[in-house]
Order: C-alpha cells, then structure tokens, then sequence
C-alpha cells in the first residue's frame, strides 16, 4: 500500500516545492460547511451504512488505567461488535461482522494479540507507538518503540510525528524520521498521526500530509485525540484533497483515519458521506478508511437496536458497550 521508495528518492530536492504550498482556507470552510448541512443518509438505508461504519472502526483503548482485563473485553467486542439478535433481524449474522482492528498501547499488545488469538479471530492488532500522543521522546527510544510493538504482535503501527518540525519548517528533517519509522515497522501497516490540532494552520495540514505519504505512510491519520482539537471536517478536507493529490501523481492510494471525538453513529455516517463525496467509493474500505474510536460503537449499536424493535435501549439492555 506505501509509495514506492524509489518515486521519492532525492528529496532534497523534491522538497523545495512544499514551501509554495498555500491551502485557500476561506474555500476549505465553505466545502466543510456545504457537507455538514447535508441530509447525510436517506433513512431506510441508514442500518445498512451504520454496519458499514463497523467494519471501519479501530477499537481503541488509550488510557493509563488500561489492563489486561479490559483489552480482553475490546477484543471480544472487536470480535461480536453488534448483539447476535439484532445482526439476525436484519439476516447479516453470517456475514462474520466485525471492526477493522483494535489500538491499544505498545505494552497492551501481547494481551490484546492473546485474546484475539484465543478468541479464533484474525482482527489486526494496532498499536501508537512513537512517544504517543506528543511525540516528545528521542527519535532512538520512538524507533525501538515501534520495533518491540511490532515483534509482540502488532501488525498495523499509529506513530505521532514530531510537530516541531513542522512548526518550524524543517520538511526534510520530518520526512526522514518517518521514513526511518517506515523502515522500522518492516511488514506491518504505517499509521501516520499528524496531531493537525497543534499543526498551526491548515497549510501546515497539507504538507505534513504530503510529507508522510512520500516518506510511505500506509494512511495518514488526523489526531491522537488526546488534543484539544481532534478530528474536524475542515482538517479532513485538506487532508482528502491531499491523498487524492498524492493518488494523481504517482498512482499510490493511500488510507484515511480521522480519530477523536467521533461519538455519535450521525458523526460516523458523515465521516462515510465524506470520504464517498471527496475520493469515491473505492476508498470506502477497510484498507483505504478507518475511523479511531472508543465510544462510536455503542452508540451505533444502540442505533441498530432501535432500528430493529423500534425503541431505544435501556442501558442493561446492550452489556459492554
């Protein structure tokens, strides 16, 4: 899925062009304005469109109070994602539903990597690695972080990158750490988060996407959201704008991951509406589209239960969601 090493090589020189770069941003609000007034999804096809927004999602747990226990539960809900009964009311429960992939921290990956495994289930493993959410720890200590994450199992990598480079303007400096974190992960899946909440200006926005995508991110993510601002539409935009620049150029399709904040199912039905009006329908899968999320699920499962029996759930209705 990355960009050929070779289309990049001298980026010394390819690399005077990002400076030019300016992104219309009274233009970019507009569009993010027009969509969000949208009527996103005509309501008998609601259901279907939510169990698609299932398959997107990287269940995520990212807090400091995470233990084995409760990486066991995400996996098990990675792994049955929507009540047995509700999947059969709507005839889908063969259809081997389940989310995208779990995220967890790098020493969560062995318990999340054994459960899944004990469970019977081929769900990817994902972890942050690199100093996540700053990314303010040696480049050699980022380096081995992802190196042990990806020996204990993880197959898919969510580094933060370094945002002082792009404050500053050091392109060169930031394109070679991410191809240096592209060179650690070895097979697995490079997940770039550009932390676009403290990149300073949608410009920014734009050439750090640019920058991550010729270094051979598999997808570029927007926020790690532990930031005050996390996943926008605006962001997503330029970002979407970005990828399909990327895609003319070189042929390379590369993947799309807003992250932060996305709570509600009618958040995830606009995030899906975005990527079909922005970059198509080839891009709505899991290899191309993934939404971070911890809480969507619920809220998309309450949803569907009210789709099937025409009232909401109390809340012992739907246990660990």
């Amino acid at each position: 899925m990355s960009a050929p090493a070779h289309f990049w090589v001298h980026s010394q020189t390819d690399l005077s062009w990002i400076s030019k770069i300016q992104v219309n941003q009274p233009a970019v609000l507009r569009r993010a304005e027009q969509i969000q007034a949208r009527r996103m999804v005509k309501k008998e096809w609601q259901a279907a469109w939510l169990l698609k927004a299932v398959t997107f999602i990287d269940l995520t747990t990212l807090s400091g109070d995470d233990t084995s226990s409760n990486v066991q539960r995400l996996c098990y809900k990675a792994k049955y994602p929507i009540r047995e009964d509700l999947l059969k009311a709507l005839n889908v429960h063969d259809k081997g539903l389940t989310t995208a992939a779990v995220c967890v921290y790098p020493a969560r990956v062995c318990d999340a990597v054994k459960a899944l495994k004990a469970a019977g289930s081929t769900i990817p493993v994902a972890s942050v690695a690199t100093g996540f959410p700053a990314g303010q720890t040696h480049l050699k200590t980022r380096l081995e972080e992802i190196r042990l994450a990806v020996e204990d199992g993880a197959t898919e990598i969510d580094v933060v990158i370094n945002r002082t480079l792009v404050l500053t303007g050091q392109w060169e400096a930031l394109y070679d750490e991410i191809r240096q974190f592209r060179k650690a992960c070895g097979e697995a899946h490079l997940k770039t988060i550009l932390a676009t909440g403290e990149l300073g200006s949608l410009t920014n926005v734009y050439k750090a996407s640019m920058i991550a995508m010729m270094a051979g991110s598999d997808f570029i993510k927007t926020s790690t959201g532990k930031e005050s601002v996390n996943a926008t539409f605006p962001v997503a935009i330029v970002m979407l704008r970005a990828i399909r620049d990327f895609f003319w150029k070189t042929g390379n399709k590369i993947g799309f991951k807003p992250a932060g904040g996305i709570r509600s199912a009618k958040d995830s039905l606009a995030w899906l509406s975005l990527i079909k009006e922005e970059l198509g329908d080839e891009w709505l899968t899991p290899e191309l589209f993934r939404i971070g999320a911890s809480t969507l699920l619920s809220d998309i499962e309450r949803q569907i239960y009210h789709h099937v029996t025409g009232r909401y759930a109390a809340y012992h209705d739907l246990p660990m969601s």
